[in-house]
């Protein structure tokens, strides 16, 4: 939690990132992550300063329990002063343990964010989805919270001014904003009208924009005219020796020796592997999206 000190900008996790949303397209699979269509809305996680503090706080774990389908989870909140935004005890359950930072006493509006991330954990924990050193995972709770629609409430808490700043979670701001545009091009939700942080904004629409530079990478047929002109030039130099570097692609040859190229995908980010000849459409097995590309 940066609380009146600097905020990480910028994409520096974004390979993490990436490996988030494949794994969870992996672990949950293409149907499983579809039920996660509609996010949390708003209403369901208002918290208001009249509000009782312990029972508003169950109330809305209790909303974060049930948007994540774990009928059988039961979440006692409890308050305390700490470093951290947030902490669950990640026992066997049914009940789960969480503390909150005492400064959320003050700042209720935020206790959605916070537990958005802190449920997410008792989700993975019982998926046994989790990534190796503590840094890596909770950049895959981030993003597992964001992708499956209760993240935007982290990207919100975000606020930022010449006096002071606050941000919960991981991610970057940008990083967040990239992962909500992930999720908004397959859902068809806009998640910029739930914000009430005008940097929470700026930050979506930088990641939008980073996320569809994921759609616009060659072979794509969306490629631009420089990368279309790059892709050439490496495509008749291989299968040369050593890496190409800079570029998401990769050439090498089969058991018959024709060319092939692989790339990531721009939704799930698993690579695909197409033969060199054309146009080509191909189907990726993991999130069933449908590509344009010309090899």
């Amino acid at each position: 939690m940066a609380d009146d000190g600097p905020v990480e900008h910028g994409y520096p996790h974004l390979d993490t990132v990436r490996d988030a949303i494949t794994a969870l397209y992996k672990r949950l699979s293409y149907d499983t992550v579809q039920t996660f269509a509609t996010s949390v809305a708003p209403v369901d996680v208002a918290f208001g300063d009249t509000d009782d503090l312990h029972l508003g706080a169950q109330r809305v774990a209790r909303e974060m329990v049930r948007h994540y389908r774990l009928p059988d989870a039961r979440l006692i909140v409890s308050f305390r002063e700490m470093t951290h935004a947030a902490n669950v005890e990640l026992a066997a359950g049914p009940e789960y343990f969480v503390e909150l930072n005492d400064r959320f006493r003050t700042h209720r509006r935020d206790i959605g964010a916070a537990l958005a991330h802190e449920v997410m954990h008792v989700y993975l924990h019982r998926l046994d989805l989790s990534f190796p050193g503590t840094r890596e995972n909770e950049i895959l709770t981030d993003t597992a919270a964001t992708y499956l629609g209760a993240g935007w409430l982290l990207l919100d808490a975000y606020r930022e001014d010449s006096a002071s700043s606050q941000k919960l979670g991981y991610l970057t701001p940008e990083e967040f904003g990239y992962v909500l545009a992930k999720r908004a091009l397959v859902f068809g939700e806009d998640p910029s009208v739930w914000f009430t942080s005008p940097q929470a904004y700026t930050a979506y629409v930088k990641g939008m924009a980073q996320a569809r530079r994921d759609e616009q990478q060659p072979p794509l047929t969306a490629a631009g005219w420089a990368g279309r002109r790059r892709y050439a030039h490496d495509r008749r130099h291989a299968p040369g020796p050593g890496s190409l570097s800079g570029v998401p692609y990769a050439f090498s040859g089969d058991r018959g020796g024709s060319l092939r190229v692989s790339f990531p995908c721009p939704t799930c980010h698993q690579r695909i592997r197409v033969p060199v000849r054309g146009r080509v459409r191909a189907r990726c097995s993991l999130c069933r999206t449908v590509l344009e590309c010309d090899t």
